[in-house]
């Protein structure tokens, strides 16, 4: 007992990793996700929590297999030496699935429950967009899942619904102060914005001396200002045709990709045409996944820019007054959730932008606790949205310029299936039966698709950074196909490829794996590179992308995006890393051009800046930051007993 005490107050000892790691038994045939997520009780989460070293202290329990985790447990761990880093990405997605959150998954459990490493898994999380229409959720699957999956892939603590209200109240500000500065005159708008007291003395809200301060007046008394002063300081006076703000909601429907508000009879014809986007395209969500305090997300949330005014200048959220409450609705979502593995192994949840319609990355602050906590021994698996080509250049050169970290290597996630596809296979429909290719061994299928693996791997390369592959196996995967996939990794640069059956076997499928990445990881660090300055224009650092990339011969640009670009330089947004809105099904602009295509341009059809953020956002082709549902979205196999509340269908 005396021995035991001693260890819950040293939870970096081996005895504490040990204590949570639960060892599976696979069944085969390889049930559903949701009966074997079922299957397994989740160990209560203070019990994790005290393993990885989180104080009680540290925690908020949402019932018993959830908890937030407080920040200042950095402050607590601020001088403990890090972990390794490693981000996993993949290559171009297709139908098939390359299985790279269930990789992630995986090797965390590898690595905590079968390899003696301290871990944790940091990851997205998942909105209900795709988690009701066609992609399913994201707690990885088989016997490599975060649980509870249901509630890791429906509400979880409530984040994403934070964002939506703080990203809806900021729409509803912008509306609300057009119409009030349209039907008012500027000294009625001036005392209604500072109103008087019962003895007639007006004040400025705290708020409002960011605005002053901005527009240079020195003045703390609202009855000093000069009628001028007045004027500048009440009439944000937008052009409401540079409005990049629009409302969210965290479902797929493309009714809503464009709308008119304004139609009542009350708002006396102040109509205009706007749009909905789903919420993880918000800026908010790309401000809590970037943000490293809660001081620099209210610097952050305050400096977001929704338009310009006529002169020509950004308009903020804090010019609205507005920013300090958006900071209040996301007081609790800034703190990630701490859930586990089947395998007992630690997660944290947090943030989850898209990586084609947004950087698609975890937040900051989960990978900073993570890096803390698994001590200068262990290992902190970050996940990177969609292709290399766009998550983890996003990784690189957003993340890791606000962050300041580096990885020590990059996991590329490959299938012999997916590339297949990428090499001339057919097309994949949804509910029709597989082809002949990808069930039966064809290796010529398989080289001519292992040149978009290849593409990437050289990619990652540029960073300066090692790359292992994982060879994602399914049953159909034949030797020789799995021994030309690994012989053609080594040769084109990887450090290591290992095949990893984490899905049938979990964490004992990727034991190889989780061993290749360790010993990668002790190599000497290369110097890590971003791919641009930030010096460059916003031009420039799209072509580079786009060139060193995707592979494009150049960029194409409206006259909208032209028009855009002369503004958020003028406006001084020009420094800032660039964060480019592209199909994730191909290198190219093209969702159908698999592989690794030639000869193409990438289209910018129009620019945001997401000054809060801190980055520019082009928008590429036909790119929609509203999803739509298709003909057969997965809620029609999501229900519940009514008797015993459980859930059956979520995948």
């Amino acid at each position: 007992l005396a021995i035991r005490n001693l260890c819950s107050r040293l939870p970096h000892t081996r005895t504490i990793v040990m204590e949570t790691a639960r060892r599976l038994t696979p069944l085969n045939p390889v049930p559903s996700d949701i009966d074997i997520a079922q299957a397994f009780d989740p160990l209560p989460i203070a019990q994790i929590a005290r393993a990885a070293g989180i104080q009680e202290s540290e925690l908020d329990l949402y019932g018993q297999a959830k908890a937030k985790v407080h920040l200042s447990v950095l402050k607590r761990l601020a001088d403990a030496p890090t972990g390794k880093y490693v981000v996993v990405t993949g290559i171009n997605p297709t139908p098939l699935g390359e299985g790279k959150s269930t990789t992630t998954v995986g090797l965390a459990q590898a690595m905590g429950a079968h390899i003696g490493k301290r871990v944790f898994a940091c990851v997205r999380q998942p909105s209900q967009g795709p988690t009701f229409g066609i992609k399913g959720g994201a707690a990885g699957g088989g016997y490599s899942q975060v649980i509870p999956m249901e509630e890791f892939n429906l509400h979880l603590t409530g984040d994403i619904h934070a964002i939506t209200a703080a990203n809806n109240l900021l729409a509803a500000a912008i509306d609300a102060r057009m119409f009030h500065e349209a039907t008012q005159s500027t000294d009625a708008l001036f005392n209604r914005l500072c109103p008087a007291d019962k003895n007639g003395k007006r004040t400025f809200a705290p708020v409002m001396f960011r605005r002053l301060k901005k527009l240079g007046i020195d003045k703390t008394d609202p009855d000093t200002l000069t009628p001028e002063e007045k004027e500048k300081f009440a009439r944000l006076d937008i052009d409401s045709k540079t409005l990049t703000w629009n409302r969210v909601m965290d479902t797929n429907d493309r009714f809503l990709r464009s709308i008119t508000v304004g139609e009542g009879s009350l708002e006396k014809g102040h109509t205009r045409k706007t749009q909905f986007d789903i919420t993880v395209a918000s800026e908010i969500m790309a401000i809590l996944a970037l943000t490293t305090s809660m001081a620099d997300m209210r610097e952050r949330l305050g400096r977001m820019v929704v338009g310009s005014s006529k002169a020509g200048d950004p308009v903020t959220a804090d010019d609205f007054g507005i920013g300090g409450a958006l900071t209040v609705l996301m007081k609790d979502a800034i703190m990630p959730t701490l859930m586990q593995t089947l395998e007992g192994t630690p997660v944290l949840v947090h943030a989850g932008p898209f990586a084609n319609i947004a950087h698609g990355n975890s937040s900051i602050i989960a990978d900073q606790i993570a890096l803390r906590l698994v001590g200068e021994d262990g290992f902190v698996l970050t996940e990177a949205g969609f292709g290399a080509d766009i998550g983890a250049e996003k990784f690189f050169d957003i993340k890791c310029r606000y962050s300041g970290l580096t990885p020590d290597c990059a996991v590329i996630v490959a299938t012999v299936r997916a590339l297949k596809m990428h090499g001339g296979g057919p097309p994949v429909t949804a509910g029709a039966p597989l082809a002949h290719e990808y069930k039966t061994e064809n290796l010529d299928l398989l080289h001519a698709g292992c040149a978009n693996l290849g593409h990437h791997i050289k990619n990652l390369k540029k960073f300066g950074v090692h790359v292992v592959v994982a060879i994602n196996q399914f049953a159909t995967d034949t030797e020789k196909e799995l021994a030309q996939l690994k012989e053609y990794c080594l040769t084109t640069g990887a450090d290591a490829a290992c095949v990893s059956n984490h899905w049938a076997l979990g964490g004992a499928g990727a034991a190889e794996l989780a061993e290749a990445i360790a010993q990668t990881c002790a190599k000497p660090k290369p110097e890590f590179k971003f791919l641009y300055p930030l010096e460059a224009s916003i031009k420039e650092k799209v072509e580079t992308v786009a060139r060193e990339i995707y592979g494009a011969d150049g960029v194409e640009w409206s006259e909208e995006a032209e028009e855009k670009v002369a503004r958020y330089t003028r406006q001084g947004f020009a420094n800032l890393p660039v964060c480019i809105a592209k199909t994730h099904l191909s290198l190219s602009a093209d969702p159908s051009k698999r592989g690794v295509p030639t000869g193409f341009k990438i289209p910018v059809r129009d620019v945001r800046a997401s000054a809060g953020a801190g980055f520019v956002y082009p928008l590429i082709g036909s790119m929609s930051t509203m999803p739509g549902l298709p003909t057969r979205p997965c809620y029609y196999e999501i229900d519940i007993d009514p008797e015993t509340g459980k859930i059956t269908g979520l995948s």
